[in-house]
């Protein structure tokens, strides 16, 4: 017989109720603490409710114990019998007064004030559905929205979230009591499909998921523990993609959500869990793979999937591949730097990587494992990526026993910042990989170089420190320098000579325009610069309007314009004489300086008036 905690005071005594949460809880004493003093400090209009479903491990006594406590606020519902988590949180549901219904497994908690932006969203936008990020979720939303799209919340299909209660009571949505595990996708799929408006609160991480299940999914609930055999996983997820596929027509959003499912709830089974089941099993998981991906597999889903994808649909009538396909996935990626230098025009870039094998053959001590040592094969090669086209150039590196080299070509890469990725390709899948930290104390990064006219700078990223090549000064700053060697009059222009290199290489080839540019106001002026040798360059310049005047050399270095401030050698007292002339009445003076700091080329121009001049004369006279 079912009883309810009569430690609980008549809803209408409570006031207005904005957010019911919902709690399934079965044998779970040693976390029901922590996740229900987090629910206890949400700042907001609350009810808890708590579905018990027969615990035998102190978790009824607790609870009850919470309840005598906080009887305004916490409601136990005593279930003597044990249910799936489904059958749970629709008691919950159906006890539920709040405006809003947040579901939160016994396991879990929420983060502090968490519920705050959730039920301010949901007032604000009017939201039948509101989606708080999950702290540690494989894809966790990055941005807030207020209407967010459903290709945009659908990775996420948990049921962790802020619902309308109305909403949930008019279309009628309710978790399927049957399944062990899983139920909340179908629900959560369901829910979206029918919300107006579904918003994103990702400021801030809202739930804290402790316990993760099948593929990424978080368990819980009134049967946490309970774990479904693969097949039956497998299975369970044809009911959200019905659903989904019921209320979204065919086409590319279809295919996008299909996508999420295929590769994440289908294909996933064929990786690292596929090496824990038995032979018999391994048959059965193809099998019902291929019969899902026969029904929902259309071409926008297959056109969308990685080479470990591919590989492994046309490899479901061939377990054993399908099983060193699965090692290939889940062997550590041993790799490291360990020369990056300049040989000419190319770029040589030297080091080591090997698939280590399976985890179960691995040394407990991973860098243990000797390049090329016990390891499943594969070709070496360097991966280079145009972040912004994402264009890709596979080059394949000469090797022996796991060390390889080899030589970029970077004359022949368009302008752009390629990153540099490491890859072993076995069963004719490429596992890629960034070197980061993984490089020998000594494997620094050579100069720029000049190549073709374009300035070439092999740099680490600040972040991870990523092998990356910037060709043509996009991203990294290029080291150049500008100095002026001479400067003088004429007439009434100023002809200005120096000489300009990137890194140790000279670089007049490259230069475009001296430019002056107004300190404050940001004026700027231009005048044609030439090259007069392969470091030498010059250009003639009229004099600006009156005013504080920098000067900088643009150059041309294959990507956007660069431009260096003119320095002046240290050798020239000044730059060059001051020049006066006159207007009619008044007399115009350009005098060219170095900046007392870091003896920048500047050129002040003034205006004096036949008074200014007179007040001039009679303050040097006082001074005498």
């Amino acid at each position: 017989m079912d009883t309810e905690s009569d430690r609980r005071v008549d809803r209408g005594a409570r006031g207005l109720i904005d957010v019911s949460v919902v709690v399934p809880a079965y044998n779970c004493r040693a976390s029901l603490d922590r996740c229900l003093t987090s629910l206890l400090v949400q700042r907001v209009a609350k009810e808890i409710v708590v579905v018990d479903g027969g615990s035998r491990d102190g978790t009824r006594e607790l609870l009850d114990l919470y309840a005598a406590c906080h009887p305004r606020v916490i409601t136990v519902i005593h279930d003597r019998h044990p249910c799936t988590p489904g059958a749970a949180r629709n008691r919950g549901l159906a006890r539920a007064a709040g405006r809003y219904v947040f579901f939160c497994d016994a396991g879990d908690r929420l983060a502090p004030d968490a519920l705050t932006p959730l039920l301010a969203a949901a007032d604000r936008n009017g939201s039948d559905v509101v989606v708080g990020r999950v702290s540690g979720a494989r894809d966790g939303l990055r941005d807030s929205a207020d209407r967010a799209s459903l290709a945009a919340v659908y990775d996420d299909l948990t049921c962790f979230k802020l619902f309308r209660r109305a909403f949930l009571e008019r279309h009628a949505l309710r978790f399927d009591e049957t399944q062990r595990t899983g139920e909340d996708m179908a629900f959560t799929v369901h829910a979206y499909c029918h919300a107006r408006v579904v918003s994103v609160v990702a400021d801030h991480d809202c739930y804290h998921a402790e316990a993760t299940g099948a593929g990424g999914a978080v368990t819980g609930g009134a049967e946490a523990g309970c774990v479904a055999d693969p097949l039956t996983r497998l299975r369970l997820v044809r009911t959200p993609i019905e659903v989904m596929a019921r209320h979204v027509p065919p086409g590319a959003l279809r295919d996008r959500l299909l996508l999420r499912h295929l590769r994440r709830d289908v294909l996933a089974r064929l990786g690292a869990p596929f090496l824990d089941d038995d032979e018999a099993d391994r048959e059965k998981i193809a099998v019902e793979v291929a019969d899902i991906c026969g029904q929902w597999l259309t071409p926008g889903v297959r056109a969308a999937l990685d080479d470990m994808d591919v590989a492994r649909l046309a490899a479901l009538d061939d377990t054993a591949r399908l099983v060193r396909l699965a090692r290939v996935e889940a062997a550590p990626l041993r790799h490291r730097l360990t020369d990056v230098s300049w040989r000419g025009d190319h770029l040589l870039v030297g080091g080591h990587a090997c698939l280590a094998g399976p985890p179960a053959a691995t040394t407990p001590d991973a860098t243990a494992t000797a390049p090329g040592e016990g390891g499943l094969g594969g070709v070496v090669g360097l991966l280079l990526r145009e972040r912004l086209s994402r264009e890709e150039r596979a080059l394949p590196a000469l090797h022996a026993t796991g060390f390889f080299t080899v030589l970029i070509d970077v004359a022949a890469l368009p302008p752009g910042v390629w990153d540099v990725h490491v890859f072993v390709e076995c069963e004719g899948v490429r596992r890629p990989a960034r070197f980061g930290s993984s490089r020998d104390p000594g494997a620094g990064v050579p100069g720029p170089r000049l190549v073709n006219g374009v300035a070439v700078v092999p740099f680490l990223t600040r972040s991870h420190g990523h092998l990356s090549i910037d060709a043509g000064g996009h991203a990294a700053g290029v080291p150049a320098a500008a100095r002026l060697t001479r400067a003088r009059r004429r007439a009434r222009r100023l002809l200005v000579e120096g000489h300009v290199r990137v890194g140790e290489e000279p670089a007049a080839p490259a230069v475009r325009h001296l430019v002056w540019r107004e300190r404050g106001p940001g004026r700027e002026y231009r005048e044609r610069a030439v090259a007069l040798s392969s470091e030498g360059f010059a250009a003639e310049t009229d004099v600006p309007p009156p005013g504080t005047w920098d000067a900088y050399l643009e150059l041309d270095l294959g990507g956007p314009p660069v431009r260096l401030p003119v320095k002046v050698e240290a050798t020239m007292d000044a730059p060059a004489r001051t020049m006066r002339w006159w207007r009619g009445p008044l007399r115009l003076t350009a005098r060219p300086y170095a900046t007392a700091v870091n003896r920048r080329l500047s050129l002040s121009v003034r205006v004096d008036t036949p008074l200014t001049l007179v007040k001039r004369v009679i303050r040097a006279v006082r001074r005498r």
